[in-house]
C-alpha cells in the first residue's frame, strides 16, 4: 500500500461517511430553524431564535460544501482520486 493510497483511503472514509452526517446535520437545523418560524411567528424572541438557526443551518451547509469541493479539487489536481 502506497502513502497516495493511504491517504485516498483516509479521505473517501471521510468524504463518504462523516461530511454527509454532518451535512445532514445541518440540514436538520436549518428545518428546525423554519419550523419554529412557522409555529413561532408570533413570538418575537422565539423567531429571531429561529432566523438564528436558520443562519447557522445555512452557513454549516456552505462551509461544509466549499471545504468538501475544495479537497475534491486538491484530490484531482495531485492525482490521488
Amino acid at each position: 500500500m502506497t502513502f497516495a493510497h493511504f491517504i485516498k483511503e483516509i479521505i473517501d472514509a471521510f468524504s463518504y461517511i462523516v461530511i454527509p452526517i454532518i451535512i445532514t446535520l445541518t440540514f436538520f437545523v436549518f428545518i428546525t430553524g423554519v419550523i419554529k418560524n412557522f409555529f413561532f411567528s408570533t413570538d418575537s424572541t422565539k423567531r429571531q431564535e429561529a432566523h438564528s438557526f436558520m443562519l447557522w443551518g445555512i452557513l454549516g451547509m456552505v462551509l461544509l460544501f466549499s471545504v468538501w469541493g475544495l479537497v475534491r479539487l486538491l484530490l484531482v489536481t495531485f492525482g490521488i482520486s
